[in-house]
């Protein structure tokens, strides 16, 4: 058989062909690990204020307290987590719950003041008692705490079977804001399925929005206690009844108000 028509075999492929693709493989491999290490750790800074190392994903938003935001605030020893939020929090509320994992990760201090049922955005612009459950909601929570006034969560907390509106309004009433470091604010689409509307175009305010309720109580937060950080989790995922009465997830059903993901993302 003739040169030309020999057939071709890996057997014919010099030996160090093969070790370079194999070198060639390894270096591509280490590069990408070296690459996602170093994305993971996540460094992050401003120019005139604190740096810190954080883990971060491609979507979280990392702002650092200033030091004149800190300036004249005493910090102790122990990290203290403020939790604000409704059944993300309170369905388990146990040492394998959301809170308590995160302190015992952290090995901080977690104080969790969720209500069930509630809401970022009120239902009424003006508080009605035909829906006490406003009194509840993340910006009125947020209005009482700094306000010092908890007569309204008080006495709605009877109108419901649920002891937990009782025991949490005390429970907030009493922090001691001086020691909180944190304050985790994390809410489950109950926004989305009680069809409160995403934004007002003309009110960034808009304590009947979503994403004014989100804004105004952030900032009264921030003006009230401008040392404690403030960590916004992202909502969990839901699933919704479409037209047909078939379940299917959030993102797939829109109420009148935009669908889930519309409503988060404003």
């Amino acid at each position: 058989m003739s040169r030309d028509n020999k057939k071709f075999s890996f057997e014919d492929i010099p030996g160090w062909v093969h070790l370079v693709f194999i070198g060639i493989i390894v270096l591509v491999i280490a590069f990408s690990i070296f690459k996602l290490v170093r994305w993971n750790m996540g460094t992050a800074e401003l120019d005139t204020s604190d740096t810190g190392s954080l883990e971060v994903e491609v979507l979280d938003q990392v702002f650092l307290l200033t030091d004149d935001k800190k300036a004249g605030h005493e910090y102790d020893d122990e990290e203290t987590i403020l939790f604000l939020g409704n059944d993300a929090l309170t369905y388990d509320a146990s040492e394998t719950g959301v809170a308590n994992q995160i302190g015992s990760k952290l090995g901080a201090t977690v104080i969790n003041c969720g209500f069930p049922g509630s809401t970022v955005a009120n239902k009424n612009t003006e508080f009605s008692d035909d829906y006490k459950l406003d009194a509840y909601s993340f910006v009125n929570v947020v209005n009482s705490m700094v306000s010092g006034d908890f007569s309204r969560m008080e006495e709605c907390a009877s109108s419901f079977d649920d002891y937990a509106y009782t025991s949490t309004s005390w429970e907030l009433k009493n922090v001691d804001m001086n020691k909180v470091d944190t304050i985790v604010i994390y809410y489950n689409a109950q926004d989305y399925l009680n069809m409160r509307v995403g934004m007002n175009p003309d009110n960034e305010y808009d304590p009947v929005t979503y994403r004014g309720a989100l804004n105004s109580g952030i900032k009264a937060l921030q003006e009230k206690y401008p040392y404690i950080r403030i960590v916004c989790l992202s909502f969990t995922m839901c699933y919704a009844y479409d037209s047909n009465g078939q379940i299917v997830s959030g993102d797939r059903v829109d109420f009148g108000n935009g669908k889930l993901t519309h409503i988060f993302s404003l």
